[in-house]
């Protein structure tokens, strides 16, 4: 792909476009995208109209833009995300039923916690997060489980900082960082009261593949004062149950 003046490519220039949307900002104009994208309005109208085109975008009434139905299928098609979901489905569900709050499962991107399933209960308690949506990995149960078992490199990567807080009692300090991490790697479980939310505490255990390297986390938001123990016990034994369906499955 050919180089803007700035040295960025049309491939760097179109996800910058397509990162403008969140949770949040699920339609947009040409001009926002214009903006937020730091592009020229002529640049992001053009990439706006193409991406339309090719139905990755797509246009409401109102000449408003959002993300297509054809980015989502796309994206699917033969995504890793996408078998690890299916396979973890069955058992997040039944953590999620005997336990009645938050079940998630989350993996390592880009030096991110990035959620990519969530199950709720209509009475669960408070939570920020979504699918799709991230945390810094020292800022939950789920990512510090994730950091705890990343490359070494990595993990001295992030802990170099800086080290954003998501709420008053998160964790931001290297030292202490790497002693809670060392104990999640040898105890197996992840408890973090009030590193995102000051009523919740995040319990998440580590989902290998096989025996072997750690895929993703399983985590559970439970209310400030309940008790862990009994979700520490669901979640060992679906971290458990999706180890060996991924076991099975691969050829």
């Amino acid at each position: 792909m050919a180089n803007s003046p700035s040295g960025e490519t049309v491939t760097e220039r179109f996800v910058r476009v397509l990162e403008t949307f969140d949770a949040e900002r699920t339609v947009q104009t040409a001009a926002d995208i214009s903006r937020r994208a730091r592009l020229p309005s002529s640049t992001a109208h053009r990439m706006v109209a193409d991406l339309v085109k090719c139905g990755l975008l797509e246009r409401d009434e109102d000449q408003r833009v959002r993300l297509g139905m054809r980015l989502w299928e796309l994206a699917l098609r033969g995504s890793r995300a996408l078998r690890l979901r299916q396979d973890a489905l069955p058992f997040m569900e039944r953590v999620q039923a005997r336990i009645r709050e938050h079940t998630q499962l989350a993996v390592l991107e880009n030096d991110e916690t990035l959620f990519i399933e969530r199950l709720s209960h209509s009475r669960a308690g408070a939570n920020i997060t979504r699918v799709a949506g991230r945390l810094p990995l020292h800022a939950s149960s789920s990512g510090l489980v994730l950091l705890a078992h990343c490359p070494e490199e990595q993990r001295e990567r992030v802990l170099a900082g800086p080290l954003k807080a998501v709420s008053a009692e998160t964790e931001t300090d290297p030292a202490r960082l790497r002693r809670i991490l060392a104990r999640i790697r040898r105890e197996g479980v992840a408890v973090a009261p009030g590193s995102v939310e000051s009523v919740s505490t995040g319990v998440a255990v580590p989902v290998r593949e096989g025996h072997g390297e750690v895929i993703a986390a399983l985590s559970v938001v439970l209310p400030r004062e309940t008790p862990t123990g009994i979700a520490v016990e669901e979640l060992r034994a679906a971290a458990a149950g999706i180890s060996t369906t991924i076991a099975t499955r691969r050829p």
